[in-house]
């Protein structure tokens, strides 16, 4: 899995800044339940932000990298307080182009 580059970074950052969550991780942290629908949400589409809450076993960064770590070829972008966003392109129509 080739890591991001810095500009492709910055980039997919400007494209998650408008999206809400759409996964929140609870008290149970990362569990089989929250990578299979982690997986379901990576499956429409290419780039998405997950919330930690508070009563997470562990910080948004451990989390983040976790989730990621469950399924291939995601990455995690930027995690900002409670706050993370991953990427997975899509290997047949990928909608991103991300810069070189």
């Amino acid at each position: 899995m080739p890591l991001l580059t810095s500009k492709q970074r910055a980039h997919l950052r400007g494209l998650a800044h408008g999206l809400r969550p759409v996964l929140h991780i609870g008290k149970e942290g990362v569990t089989d339940a929250s990578a299979h629908a982690l997986a379901d949400a990576l499956r429409t589409r290419e780039l998405l932000k997950i919330r930690i809450l508070d009563a997470a076993p562990e910080d948004a960064r451990t989390t983040a990298h976790a989730l990621a770590g469950r399924l291939s070829e995601v990455h995690v972008v930027q995690v900002v307080g409670h706050t993370a966003v991953l990427y997975r392109a899509d290997p047949d129509h990928p909608t991103i182009h991300l810069p070189r």
